[in-house]
Formats: structure tokens, sequence, C-alpha cells
């Protein structure tokens, strides 16, 4: 989380994306006082069937002519604290044109309730799903719309990247249907660092793992753990430990395999799984590598842990996370003066430059008008312009301009993803909710903790796929 975070860590955000216990209480769209008719997809009615894309304005047209003011769209999402102020700063525009309320409840236990929410018929009319795996499930019992069914095709080819569209389209209950639409991304291959005391140390920027670790061995050396880690996050603790795990499979071993891992067809318990939790362990289990050492790594809260490198002077030097971490970094540094980041090396040069992303997808349950307007609205990046502006974010629309990123930091991002010999999304969000959202979670949980063993562990992850 990431893909919790986040966005889960976006945050969970992560994912991608810490947890609490806050109750959903948004109004059901069954109790709106719409006008507007609702229809919600079951599995007796395809998403597919009802939508009417391609004729005459676009939803998004209407409700910037005024035609939906008045109304009201809920929405759900496990956006809370500064990363829900940033969404509703970021449309907050699009309400003051259209007329459209939309209603946003954020909940740091998104994962948990949504599911409860769908199942007891108090969906929400749009979710935001750091987990595109735990989207799957209510696809392809088609308890989401299609979004192709009202979205113009082309100019969604001309916005997105083909990946992200290919990531969208999801099997629904007869034939795969398009979930969703990305709204945010972020790149995840990266390892920040405290730059100016970093440059006034003497210590130089890795460019392989090798030298990682060197350097890693060195500031143990200077007396200081290297590393700040933290995988808490309530419901979703465990899940920046995925994301070393993904980082790893796409620098040891080949695209089509981690495609397989993704996909249940590569086990957990196979050698190749097991090889990257090695490499992940011989820095996460190392006392003198890690701020705390590896029991504070299952307590500390992921958004708290890379704090300890801005004190004076740092308790710890790297921290490898999402572009969205700079959001709970403190407001007073400065971008590429206080800090800075580095691309996570590769491991084996046949494995080339490969970066991990994750992003967070919304979907629709609640088929009306406004609800269609405001779900193009997402698909632009003018959706989250003031997000961009603000930090921690990055734009998987192609309209979204350079300019809006305030710093070199962010933009070379971009160039990052961009230039990667390969791109692979995040694996735990593309993986079913039982494991990506669920055993992966725990396991990684489980074995960094020391409760169960690396076999203990892979067994407890891959029995996941079974549920």
């Amino acid at each position: 989380m990431i893909i919790a975070a986040i966005i889960l860590v976006f945050t969970l955000l992560v994912a991608a994306c810490g947890k609490n216990n806050n109750a959903a209480n948004s109004e059901s769209p069954s109790q709106s006082t719409d006008p507007s008719p609702s229809v919600s997809a079951s599995p007796s009615a395809s998403p597919s069937e009802s939508g009417d894309a391609g004729a005459g304005a676009s939803a998004l047209d209407d409700a910037l002519a005024g035609k939906f003011k008045g109304t009201k769209v809920t929405m759900f999402g496990p956006f809370t604290d500064a990363d829900q102020v940033k969404f509703e700063d970021a449309i907050k525009d699009f309400e003051t044109k259209t007329g459209i309320d939309i209603q946003y409840e954020g909940s740091k236990e998104f994962e948990a309730t949504i599911s409860i929410r769908v199942d007891g018929g108090n969906a929400p009319d749009i979710a935001d799903f750091p987990q595109p795996g735990l989207l799957g499930n209510f696809a392809k019992s088609g308890k989401v719309i299609d979004v192709a069914s009202f979205m113009d095709g082309d100019k969604l080819k001309a916005n997105y990247n083909k990946s992200w569209l290919d990531m969208a389209t999801m099997a629904g209950p007869s034939g795969n249907i398009m979930a969703g639409i990305w709204a945010r991304s972020s790149v995840k291959s990266l390892v920040w660092y405290p730059k100016k005391a970093f440059d006034e140390a003497g210590y130089k920027v890795p460019q392989t793992w090798d030298e990682m670790m060197a350097l890693t061995e060195q500031i143990a050396k200077d007396g200081d753990p290297a590393w700040a880690i933290g995988i808490e996050s309530g419901a979703a603790t465990g899940w920046p430990a995925t994301d070393w795990i993904e980082d790893i499979m796409l620098r040891t071993t080949t695209p089509e395999n981690y495609d397989k891992w993704v996909k249940g067809e590569l086990p957990f318990t196979d050698d190749i799984v097991k090889n990257a939790v090695k490499k992940m362990s011989e820095i996460w289990l190392n006392k003198d590598y890690v701020y705390g050492g590896k029991k504070s790594i299952v307590t500390t809260a992921f958004g708290d842990a890379p704090k300890v490198m801005f004190d004076n002077p740092p308790k710890a030097w790297l921290h490898r996370q999402a572009s969205f971490i700079t959001s709970f970094f403190p407001q007073d540094l400065k971008s590429g003066v206080d800090y800075d980041w580095f691309y996570l090396p590769p491991i084996d040069p046949q494995y080339g430059n490969p970066v991990l992303v994750a992003g967070d997808i919304y979907a629709m349950f609640n088929d009306r008008p406004e609800v269609r307007a405001v779900m193009e609205f997402f698909t632009t990046g003018e959706s989250i312009k003031t997000w961009i502006q603000s930090g921690g974010v990055i734009a998987p629309m192609n309209d979204a301009k350079p300019e809006w990123y305030t710093s070199d930091v962010e933009r070379r991002m971009a160039e990052l993803a961009k230039n990667a010999t390969t791109l692979r999304f995040d694996g735990s969000d593309l993986m079913p909710g039982s494991v990506g959202a669920g055993t992966f979670w725990k396991g990684m949980t489980d074995y960094v903790s020391g409760t169960v063993d690396l076999d203990g562990a892979m067994k407890e992850i891959q029995a996941g796929w079974n549920k």
C-alpha cells in the first residue's frame, strides 16, 4: 500500500496509500433526494447494457452547461486527513462550475468497510480503490458499472497510456468490462534521503544494488542505521513490505515471471519469490541497518517512518517509498535541497531498469447522469491539478502539464517512469483482494515480526489464493 501505503499506501494509501475504525455513515444512494433516476449494476443486468456511449454531448459537457446543478454524488475512499483536504481542494472548481455536490467520505478502514457497504446495498456512487484486485471482486460479481458503456473510447486512448486502460479492464459477469478510471498515480521505485545532510556527510548516490549495500554498511560503520522502515497501517499493516518484494522481483527475475506471480501462476512458495524475500531480509533483519531494529518495523506507522531522516543530525538516512510519501514530510522542508530521491538500483543487469508504479482507480456503483459526469471529470488532468501543485502525486493522464509540478523532484519521476526498461503495476494491488489486501500483508508482517519463518510465511500468503 500503496500498490494502501498508501494506496492504500496513497495512501493509503497505499496505499498505497495508520488505520482506525471510522464508521461509514454517508447517505445511501437509495436515500438520496436526487431527482435523477439511479441504476445499480447487478449480475442480471450487465453494466455494459446501461450506457449509450457516443450519443450526443457527453455527461461532462452537460454538467458544465449546468444541467445537473443541485444534484449530489456520494464518494467513499481511503483519503483522510491531509490527503482528503487535497482531494476536496482539487474538486472545488468543478463543483462551483457545475453545481454538483461531491460528498466525499474518507475512512482509514476503507478496505474492510467497502465490502460491507456494497454487500449491504449501501454502495456509494463512486469508490476509490487503491487495490484493483479488491475492485476486481466487485466487477466479477456485476456490482460496478462498465464505464466504457458511456465514455468516449478515443478520448480515453488519447489521454491514457494503453497500459493504464488495460489495467482498468477486468472480468465482468459476462465478459470483460472497464471497471473504472485511473485518477492518480505514484512511482514506487524510489529511495528518499536527507539531501543536505547526505551531501555534507560525503555519501554518494548508489548506481547499483551492490553500491547501495556498500553505502548501507558504511553508514552503519559511521554509527547510524541506514534505513528508516515502518509497515504499520491499521487494517492494512504490512503493505510497505509487499512493495519491497515487488521491486526486488522485478530486479531478480523476468517480467513474464512477475506477471505469472501476480496471476497466481508462480506460487509464493517458489524459490524465485523466496529469494526476493531473502534479498529484502539482508537489510530488514539486520539490526545494524534499520532504525529501531526489526521489532520497530511492525509498530512504526508507514507515514512516520521517514521523519527520523530529518532530525538534526539524521537518525537514519534512507527510506524506500512511493512518490506520495512527501505528503508526510515536515512542511518546512524544500525538495531538492533538504530531501531528494534516487532510483532503487537494479540488481541483475539482464533485467534492465524496471519501475514499479501504483495508483487509484475510481469505480462507479450507481448509474445516474451526474455520476457519469463526475467520472468523466476524473479522467482529466484538471481533476488533480491543485493536488499536483501541492506535491505528492503524479497524474496518469497525458493532459497534465509538466509546469504543474512544482519541483524537479517530481518531474524527474515522470521521466523515470517514461524511460523504464520495464513498467509494472504494484503486484499486490493486482492480486485478488484475499491475497493482495489480505494474506500478503499479514504474512509479511508475521515474517518480519518473527512469528513465522520464511517457509511458513510463504505458505500462509499462498493460502490466500484458495479463499
